[in-house]
């Protein structure tokens, strides 16, 4: 998380979660309370921090620890978390790899949605049922991972779409090696990046065709891995958001 007043509020915190509202008292019970209890081993008295999903959060004391349960107290208001602007989201292509490793170190980067995408030279093949199991996954991976580096959002997880359905955004950006640097890319006129990294062998003729004339954005110098790739642009507009003027 940014700013100053959330790095202060983590001092002195052993763990971060996400609860379904922030009362002045919460019971965290089924696998996040076995998690809490039985791996994190929180004791009575020690502080956390917890997260609606959503941005806000707040500050808590472990009241009990009764069995497969953690009771918290509240220690402060509620407050939010600062939105990052431009915000971003990744279309990943669908990769033999699998994606959940990038979803997990792109949520540590701030990215705020993902939208799996079948492309013409996509390897995997998922079908519906397939499709649906693998987004429940990613979207745990995505919420693991916001808990883990003190998150005050949790990412969406979009379902699996085609590559044609981006045709019609607004703000779609092309991660491509002929782009130009994070530092040049004109600020979306939405306030989000929709960033389509394609699959292993590249988007073929037909897509680029669909895609249109959309800018390109170019990172590093040499030809990235499609598990390389997603990481890279989320860095760099993480810190070309980062450096914008308030």
């Amino acid at each position: 998380m940014t700013g100053a007043g959330w790095a202060a509020a983590e001092r002195g915190t052993v763990a971060h979660l996400f609860v379904a509202s922030l009362d002045d008292r919460c019971t965290v019970d089924g696998p996040d309370g076995h998690h809490l209890q039985r791996v994190r081993r929180l004791r009575p008295g020690e502080e956390v921090t917890a997260a609606d999903g959503t941005g806000r959060w707040r500050r808590y004391v472990v009241a009990d620890v009764p069995p497969g349960r953690v009771v918290l107290d509240a220690r402060a208001e509620v407050r939010a978390e600062p939105e990052v602007r431009p915000a971003l989201a990744l279309a990943l292509a669908l990769t033999k790899q699998g994606l959940d490793a990038v979803v997990a170190g792109c949520t540590e980067l701030g990215v705020v949605r993902f939208e799996p995408v079948r492309a013409a030279r996509s390897v995997v093949r998922w079908d519906d049922r397939r499709a649906q199991a693998a987004v429940a996954r990613l979207r745990v991976i995505a919420r693991e991972a916001a808990a883990q580096c003190r998150r005050a959002r949790v990412p969406e997880v979009a379902p699996v779409a085609d590559l044609a359905d981006l045709a019609a955004r607004r703000d779609l950006v092309v991660a491509d090696r002929e782009g130009v640097t994070a530092s040049a890319l004109a600020e979306p006129a939405s306030g989000t990046w929709t960033v389509l990294v394609g699959p292993e062998g590249g988007l073929d003729a037909h897509e680029r065709e669909v895609i249109g004339d959309r800018p390109r954005l170019a990172v590093g110098r040499h030809v990235l891995r499609a598990q390389t790739a997603p990481v890279a642009v989320a860095a760099a507009l993480a810190e070309r958001a980062r450096e914008r003027p308030p």
